[in-house]
């Protein structure tokens, strides 16, 4: 994979560390979700959390600019300083490698709302995948220090939602 910069990587560098995958957009009504995604970055990072945004343009269009147009925007807008990697495919045939085992080990994302994400979509008129499909941007998987998928949260479960947080909380516990 590359960083949003263009430079090769992988997630290795974060070996030990508790990741949280997040596949982002900036033209979603979700997108003010990464000031939320950046407050967890900066509150838990010193005790191991990463948070890892990789945008996708698989929804609705919802991100259609250049790596470089979405690093600005990120910047510009919320300050986001977790790493950010290049435009990638998240769902259907050209879905990402990392995309592919991040919901096989975790075919089922845990809603924290009355309301599942997948009756808001269809409220607006958009025929929502079935799982275990990606429902939309900003669906969250949690990945322990082991490199192991421990959860998977709808897309709707904000950065700050106790659920989520107890759980990047209990991750970040364990050695």
């Amino acid at each position: 994979m590359r960083r949003i910069t263009g430079e090769a990587t992988t997630l290795g560098e974060y070996n030990g560390k508790v990741l949280l995958v997040v596949n982002v957009a900036s033209k979603c009504g979700l997108t003010p979700q990464y000031e939320g995604l950046e407050k967890l970055y900066r509150n838990y990072r010193d005790r191991g959390l990463v948070v890892a945004g990789f945008p996708a343009n698989d929804f609705k269009s919802q991100e259609p600019g250049s790596n470089a147009d979405i690093q600005t925007f990120c910047t510009a807008n919320f300050g986001v300083d977790f790493p950010m990697f290049e435009k990638i495919a998240v769902v259907g045939e050209a879905k990402h490698p990392l995309y592919r085992a991040l919901i096989a080990a975790q075919p089922k994302a845990i809603s924290t709302s009355a309301v599942p994400f997948s009756e808001d979509l269809k409220r607006y008129g958009i025929e929502p995948n079935t799982e275990p499909e990606l429902l939309w941007n900003f669906e969250k998987f949690i990945v322990d220090r082991r490199g192991k998928v421990a959860a998977r949260f709808a897309p709707n479960t904000a950065p700050d939602d106790p659920a989520l947080v107890k759980a990047i909380e209990a991750e970040l516990a364990r050695t």
